[in-house]
């Protein structure tokens, strides 16, 4: 209750020193006085890590983490489209977090496919 009343003074206050031209993305349904615009910055910190883990072994992914979170940026992408209003906030954050997560799937994946290849290649040998 008491942070709804420092938020809405905060608002009140930047309201009043907000440029004309600024004020229609200020005053939109889905701009910076809603839940519908922080909600969507916050997320951009799962884009930042997931581009952060791309410099991250490939064998220390998991691809149903991935797989999991990749999911939920392609559909989140589609619903930002079909809500009212639009959130266009929603749909760029949802965008990198399903690219960047089709990327950590892909790279692990791609080891474990590296690495049952080197398993199964062993087992031949082995059975020579």
């Amino acid at each position: 209750m008491i942070l709804s009343r420092v938020y809405r003074s905060i608002i009140n206050i930047v309201d009043k020193r907000v440029p004309q031209f600024a004020k229609p993305f200020w005053e939109y349904e889905a701009g910076p006085k809603t839940i519908f615009f922080w909600a969507p910055i916050c997320k951009w910190g799962l884009v930042i890590a997931g581009i952060k883990d791309l410099t991250r072994p490939a064998e220390l992914l998991s691809a149903e983490q991935a797989a999991a979170i990749g999911v939920t940026g392609y559909i989140y992408s589609r619903f930002s489209m079909v809500i009212i209003p639009k959130n266009y906030t929603l749909l760029s954050v949802n965008v990198f977090v399903a690219i960047t997560q089709t990327i950590q799937l892909a790279r692990a994946l791609n080891y474990k496919y590296e690495q049952g290849e080197l398993f199964n290649k062993n087992r031949r040998e082995t059975k020579k």
